[in-house]
This record gives C-alpha cells, structure tokens and sequence, in this order.
C-alpha cells in the first residue's frame, strides 16, 4: 500500500505554498497556468495521483490480432503551434496512426486538447475504445482524460502524474550515434540549440548529446542560452547569441530549428556550411544544407501507437509499455564545416 502523499510534501518539493498547491489541485484561480503545470507534475512524481499507481499483472496475456475490432478510437493533438495534423512531423504520424486504424476497421475522432480541462465530461467512455495522445499534452487535460477509465498511448510524450503506454522514436541511441559520428569526423566543438524543457524527446536527446560528448572527453561547454526558452524562437534567439567564435557544429534538436538556424545566420553574414556546420533531428528539410540528421519513420510511430493500443484494450491489467522505434542516421558530406579538421580520437 502506497503512502499518503501530503500537501506540504508537495509544496516543500515545488518550492511554493500550501494554500498554491491547495487551489491549483482543486483546479481553482490564483495560480498561474505555469505554477498549476509544475504542481501537478510533482504532485504526480510523488505518486499523488490515484492513477499513478503501476498496473500488477496477473493472469495470461491476450493476443488481438484475429479479434474483428469496431468502435472509436480518439486521437488528441495539443494546441501548440507545429504539433498539428498540417506539420510535416506530426501529419506524417497521424497519416500513420489513420491508416492502421482503417485497417483495422475502427472509426476515427480527432480533437484539439480544448483549453477546459472538463471538456472530456462530455465524451461517453462506453462509445470510445481509447485515447491516443500526439505530442505534448498538458498535465490538467491528462488526469481528465483518466477519469474516463480507458485506455490511452501517448505518442512523443510522458507525464510523471499519468501512467500509461507510450510510444517514441530511441532519441537517446539515435542521437548517440549521431554524435559520434560527428566526433570520429573530427568535430570537437559543438553547441547544442533547442529548448530542453520543451518535449520529452528534446531532453533524450540533450542527454544523449551530453553523454557522448563526456564519454569521448569533449569538454561540455554549453551556452545555457541555447537550450532554454529562448530557443522556443530561433528568430529571435540568434541576435542574442555571441557569434565571435562558432562552434564548429550546431546540433539542433530537430529539422526546423536546424532550417530556422541556418536562415537567420545567413542574415549575419555567417555561411552554413562554410563557417560552420548544422545537424537536425527528423528528417523533415530537404532545402538547407543540414549536414546531418535522424531519418523518422513517422508513419510507422503512428501505426505502433494504433499496435500497442489494441494490445492494451484486451491486456488492461499488463504493465504499461514504452515502445521505442530506431531511426536511420544520415550524414551528408556535401554540407560538412569548410575548414580542414586534422584532429583524431
């Protein structure tokens, strides 16, 4: 049996008051929607939340293959700018996600996350087979959905207050490799450029980043600038970056920060490749000179999701999974630093 977890365990944690905490779990005014998002998200690390207890499997698993599916699966895409069904990234996914479910003769509901956290009172969970949820979902609009007691994949996302599948690209391993290819080319100065805190994924590969570097003896010399929250906008983050002595690659945390970087150092006389070298994430440009990235089998994330959904509608009791997909490095020569690189491991 789990121990009670306290108010005060909460606010101690978060750094804020008791009555803070109080009104923002009791989904109350008076608390920013920043400080409400960072409650919930320690009150969940914590194991407040009912929901956040571990399935305890007991019995046989069950296979869904030759079972004749019908019903509606809801598909969830957050109000963010990018994570939406017309993203090169995203879209991809949901084209994944929609085909399998075609295959499999299941209906189809897509809704963006409503900013009422108790909008989800209004669905039916008799009529819904389960939720699948494409990128960042806020805490709020999580510990609603899980109220309807039905299953939920999250693609490309987790959260500490809500247990459940989920589905993503091996950012770790892949980002890994992709660093260390850049080092055994010769690179040894790098900068990483996105904002750590924005995606579940950015953070995998920050830390994968960081770990490779560490384990060739490359000094991490980051400009914390770079992977904050003014990395959310490459247009205004480059004329706050001191650019007297570049790195010789940014490794950007996905494509379009890669294709957004590249822009806006060309508008500072600073020439990609020849002054210094650009990586991405995604594989989602093929109009700037990117010299490398991660090749993302998006539909194919979309249609695990749609697999690891059916597995969990008659398997509720299993523990829940994470499911990572590899993708493919690719390195483009063509687009490699300028300037000769003589230096070996």
């Amino acid at each position: 049996m789990r121990e009670k977890v306290t108010i005060q365990e909460i606010a101690d944690l978060a750094g804020v008051s008791k009555f803070a905490v109080s009104r923002a779990l009791a989904g109350k005014d008076g608390v920013s929607a920043t400080t409400r998002e960072m409650i919930f998200k320690v009150a969940g690390q914590l194991g407040y939340f009912k929901n956040n207890e571990p399935k305890r499997f007991s019995g046989e698993l069950q296979d869904h293959d030759d079972r004749k599916w019908a019903g509606t699966i809801v598909v969830l895409f957050p109000n963010i700018r990018y994570q939406n069904k017309e993203s090169v990234y995203w879209g991809a996914v949901f084209d994944g996600i929609s085909t399998r479910l075609n295959q499999k003769g299941i209906d189809i509901l897509t809704l963006t996350e409503p900013s009422s956290d108790h909008v989800f009172s209004l669905l039916k969970p008799e009529a819904i087979q389960g939720i699948i949820t494409v990128g960042t979902i806020s805490t709020p609009i999580l510990l609603e959905i899980g109220r309807l007691d039905i299953p939920v994949v999250m693609v490309d996302h987790s959260d500490p207050a809500f247990l459940c599948d989920t589905v993503f690209m091996d950012n770790f391993r892949c980002m890994q490799n992709l660093m260390t290819k850049l080092v055994s080319k010769g690179y040894r100065k790098f900068q990483f450029i996105g904002n750590i805190t924005d995606a579940h994924s950015f953070i995998e590969r920050w830390l994968a980043y960081r770990t490779t570097l560490e384990s060739f003896g490359i000094v991490l010399n980051q400009d914390p600038l770079l992977i904050g929250q003014e990395a959310d906008d490459i247009y205004k983050l480059v004329p706050q970056m001191t650019l007297t002595e570049l790195p010789e690659v940014f490794v950007c945390a996905n494509d379009i920060s890669a294709q957004f970087l590249i822009d806006e150092l060309g508008k500072r006389n600073i020439s990609v490749p020849v002054d210094c070298a650009v990586t991405g994430f995604d594989n989602t440009c093929d109009t700037h000179p990117i010299h490398g990235t991660v090749d993302v089998n998006k539909e194919l994330l979309g249609m695990r999701a749609v697999d690891q959904m059916l597995w969990r509608i008659v398997n509720r009791s299993s523990a829940y999974e994470k499911k990572l997909i590899y993708g493919e490095i690719i390195i483009r020569d063509q687009y490699a630093y300028a300037a000769e690189i003589h230096r070996e491991i």
